[in-house]
């Protein structure tokens, strides 16, 4: 039960404001929105700009840039009370119980922050209020999932994959023989951040980093998640013009919007902060849906990580591509990762997740690929704690899976084919990975969401192929 406590509530409350759309209904009831319908959500400019300028004046900080033109939501935040004065509401605390990062069989608790009646999880509502002339609602930010694995380990004595092993088993070794390297394609990560690890150096990789709304420090990735996931589209795709945009995991929409709004635009958006969405929508989830639509409208192809037993958003968007995860042994043997999700959308009719997948390590900590991460960061100094395996804080490199690396690589498998063909629409480049990913037969999926056997959609259609995808692709 939400329970209000003063001094629980966060110094500054990130949320989304919806101007009046275009198309006469409210983003706030939209229900599922796809890039069939996403146009009727786009609030005309004026409206926009007079919406920004009321919140303005009344001490909201609008993140969005002074001359963004209309999309479907303004990104915004203040202290708790500029939002119950302005909206008359009461914000409240709702401690809730979440699968905590790198560990499937444990859980803690988050702190969301919602309003006292709301009637869709996260919503402030406008109805009867002076500010119902722009707005159509706000929906407040919530908690985003890390979908990691744990336990760091820089010499690993039993079996584990390098990202060299990475890139072979996904098929990239034969087409980079090719120059095929995904040189210059745009991808962009929305993550913790990305830090220049003696790893990148050695190779010759090169990133950029944008600071997502509410974050510092560009040179930073306290977490060392997005620095340690990167590794893994780098791996398939070593010559890609890659840029991170770091995130709050209390801002992951105002992040994934910064994302696609970069111009040049990105070819590709890897995305492994996710929501869990078992049943129920918040007010959130149809802006994110509309961001995500409209990005895939632009030609962006948007690949999200479907979870470790969550039920990963946007993963069930049906215009992304959702990774699941494989596992491959030391004798080449290809079974489902019992650490990743598998479901059926409860929003999106017949939709199922994942649609292929990249390689995942198994329960119950999913140590399998060593990657690298910053000296110090949260990575690297708690996950060394936790495991018994010899390894100290500040070695670092990290021992990791989950999805979130699965998704990267599937990202970069993306890059390699935009490459060959620059033309290939978000759809096509989909229809490509599944229609060319090793079937998978044997193992069961994340017991936490249903425990899928592989052929009954645990793996999607498989794990990706770059190289019977790129020979598809030219034939």
């Amino acid at each position: 039960m939400a329970y209000s406590i003063e001094n629980r509530l966060p110094s500054k409350v990130y949320a989304h404001a919806s101007p009046l759309s275009r198309g006469g209904v409210s983003l706030c009831d939209a229900g599922t929105v796809t890039t069939e319908n996403v146009e009727q959500f786009v609030s005309d400019d004026a409206v926009v700009q007079r919406a920004k300028a009321e919140l303005s004046g009344a001490g909201f900080t609008v993140l969005d840039a002074p001359d963004d033109s209309s999309t479907v939501s303004i990104n915004i935040v203040a202290p708790p009370d500029v939002y119950e004065d302005y909206f008359e509401t009461i914000l409240v605390t709702d401690e809730r119980e979440v699968i905590q990062p790198g560990a499937v069989n444990l859980r803690r608790t988050r702190t969301y922050i919602d309003t006292a009646r709301a009637d869709l999880p996260g919503l402030i509502s406008t109805e009867g209020l002076p500010s119902a002339q722009f707005l159509e609602g706000v929906a407040l930010e919530q908690p985003a999932t890390t979908l990691r694995g744990a336990a760091p380990v820089p010499k690993p004595d039993y079996w584990h994959l390098t990202t060299d092993q990475v890139a072979e088993y996904l098929g990239a070794r034969k087409v980079h023989k090719q120059q095929i390297l995904g040189t210059g394609v745009r991808l962009t990560m929305v993550d913790s951040g990305w830090e220049e690890h003696p790893y990148f150096i050695e190779r010759k990789l090169r990133g950029t980093v944008l600071l997502g709304p509410g974050t510092s420090d560009r040179e930073i990735d306290e977490d060392g998640h997005g620095t340690s996931e990167s590794a893994n589209a780098f791996a398939v795709a070593p010559g890609i013009d890659f840029t991170m945009v770091k995130a709050l995991d209390t801002n992951l929409l105002g992040a994934f919007i910064e994302a696609a709004r970069q111009s040049p635009q990105p070819q590709i958006i890897s995305m492994s902060l996710e929501y869990d969405r078992k049943a129920d929508l918040a007010a959130l989830d149809p802006f994110l849906a509309a961001a995500v639509s409209l990005a895939v409208k632009k030609g962006i192809v948007v690949v999200c990580a479907a979870g470790n037993g969550h039920y990963a958003f946007p993963a069930q968007h049906p215009d992304v591509i959702a990774v699941g995860g494989v596992y491959r042994d030391e004798f080449d043997q290809l079974e489902a990762s019992n650490y990743a999700s598998a479901f059926t959308s409860a929003f999106y009719r017949g939709r199922k997740v994942p649609d292929v997948c990249g390689l995942v390590g198994m329960r119950p900590d999913a140590t399998y690929i060593l990657l690298p991460t910053p000296r110090g960061s949260t990575i690297d100094q708690e996950q060394s704690r936790k495991a018994s395996d010899g390894t100290t804080p500040g070695d670092g490199w990290a021992l990791l899976s989950g999805t979130s690396a699965a998704a990267p690589q599937v990202a970069g498998v993306c890059a390699l084919l935009l490459q060959q063909n620059p033309s290939l629409s978000p759809g096509k480049v989909k229809q490509l990975l599944i229609g060319t990913a090793r079937p998978v037969e044997r193992g069961w999926s994340n017991q936490d969401t249903g425990g899928r056997s592989a052929r009954d959609g645990a793996t999607g259609a498989g794990l990706v192929s770059v190289d019977r995808a790129m020979t598809l692709l030219t034939d």
